[in-house]
């Protein structure tokens, strides 16, 4: 899951270094955190948070194939 968020915001992002995705799995949770430049919050995020939603939605699919629960946190 991490690698997808990853390439994901890379592809959104005008800085692609800057983008850092970290993953905490705190017993049947992963917390996936997304850091990005400030600039490129808005292209991630998106408007209203329709990407991010779009994000938050791909992970639960890959976290119900993993029998877990996924969060993504955009900082």
């Amino acid at each position: 899951m991490r690698e997808m968020v990853e390439y994901i915001a890379k592809a959104l992002a005008n800085d692609p270094d800057a983008v850092e995705v970290t993953e905490e799995n705190r017993g049947n949770r992963t917390v996936l955190r997304l850091k990005v430049s400030d600039e490129d919050k808005g292209k991630v995020i998106g408007r209203g948070g329709r990407v991010a939603q779009s994000i938050r939605s791909l992970i639960r699919v890959a976290a119900v194939k993993n029998r877990t629960r996924a969060v993504l946190e955009i900082d």
